[in-house]
Parts: structure tokens; sequence; C-alpha cells
């Protein structure tokens, strides 16, 4: 009888272990103080989020989650695939990909390393990050105006505001032009460019490489500027 128990526990971990998804990208590392919990790893399937690997911890901080990519897009690291607490998020590609990070501090500044278009994000962001901070500070003296009922001061921040805007749009539009033959680029467009002026798009969009624009957010890229032109009569 125990022969037959070990044999059937032996059958089950041999099935297990073939029936691990295997993948063209794995994402591996460590998020220190993590000991018991389950990691997820999920990207959006249209506009639904949906889990492509899971791995449950107990007494180990490591892991490894695999997925196979097709085009670049971007991936959630969840616990507990909870994405509106803590989250990891990153651009998935094919290869091998670091995500290292601490459960005190999940998903406010991990080390990710292994990715190409997650550099070019990396970059992106850093600048981007100047004009956000610039955003709030407006919003702090709109409301100290405001206050005040300071009619001249608040046409002016109105028209600066307004400006770092322009700013901004330009500045992303050149780094995704200058950055044409990464996935990173129409994501740019779509995610941070999606209200700006149709010009600005359809420059990007004309810039991008034939692989980016076969890609699956260069098709989309492709579809908004045309569905945007369509409504405009262009």
């Amino acid at each position: 009888m125990k022969k037959i128990i070990a044999l059937f526990a032996i059958a089950l971990v041999a099935f297990a272990c073939s029936s691990k998804k295997e993948g063209n990208m794995i994402v591996k590392g460590q998020i220190k103080g993590l000991k018991k919990g389950t990691l997820y790893l999920q990207k959006m399937n249209d506009t639904l989020l949906v889990s492509v690997d899971s791995l449950a911890l107990l007494g180990d901080d490591k892991f490894i989650l695999t997925d196979n990519v097709e085009s670049p897009v971007m991936y959630y690291l969840t616990f507990d695939g909870n994405t509106t607490d803590k989250h990891i998020m990153f651009f998935g590609e094919e290869g091998e990909i670091t995500i290292n990070d601490n459960i005190e501090e999940f998903g406010f500044k991990p080390e990710i390393k292994g990715s190409k278009n997650q550099k070019v994000m990396d970059e992106y962001r850093k600048i981007n990050q100047k004009f956000l901070e610039q955003r709030l500070d407006f919003v702090k003296k709109d409301l100290e105006a405001r206050q005040s009922q300071d009619e001249a001061q608040i046409q002016q921040i109105e028209e600066d505001y307004k400006k770092m805007i322009r700013r901004r749009f330009l500045f992303s539009t050149n780094f995704a032009i200058a950055n044409a033959d990464s996935e990173a680029a129409p994501y740019i467009a779509l995610s941070e460019l999606y209200d700006a002026n149709i010009q600005l798009l359809d420059t990007i969009n004309n810039s991008l490489t034939d692989r980016v624009k076969s890609s699956e957010y260069g098709k989309r890229l492709q579809k908004f500027v045309s569905d945007i032109k369509t409504k405009e009569g262009k």
C-alpha cells in the first residue's frame, strides 16, 4: 500500500512538471521578504486582464514564470493577482527577463533587466516624470490662485500649463520617432499621446519600421490613427 502511495505521489510530481507551461519568455527574479503567497504573470487580452502563469511561494522568495510572446507587450507581475493594489508593470518580450524587488515597496522601484523595450520605457519615464511633477505643481498653484480669487494669476497659470502640455507632447513624439525600431514607440503614442493632435500621432505611425508596424502595438496605432482620420473626414 505504501509503495502504491509513493508511486502515485511520484506520478503527480511528474505530471506537474510535464504540465508546466513552457514559453519563449522567462521571467525570473526575487521578491525579498515574500515568503508566502502567489505571484501572477498577467497581460491584457483585449480589455480583460488575464493570468498566463502563476507560482505559489512557500518559504522561498525566488520565482520563475513563463509565457509565449508573439509580440512584445506590457505585462503585470502581481501579488495574489491584485493589480489595484500593488503590481510591477514591464515590457515583456522573447528571452530572459530578470525582475528584483522587495515586498515592502513592491512595484515602487523594481529592478528590471533583459527587456530592450523596457529599457526604452525606463528612459522615457525618467524624463516624463519631470512633466508629471510640473503638472502637480500647476494644480497646486491653480488651487491657491482660485482660493485668493486672483483672475490674472489663474489665466497665466492656464496659459503656462498649456505650454507645458505642448512641450510634453513634442517630447513624447520626438522620443517615439527616435525609437521607431522599438515596440515601445507605438505604445508611448497610444498610452501618452491618445489625446494629442492627429498630426503628431500620424508622424509617429509613419516613422515606425516595418517590423514594429507589424507588432501588436504597431497595428493598434495604425487602427487608432485611421479611426481618427475617418471621424475627422481626412
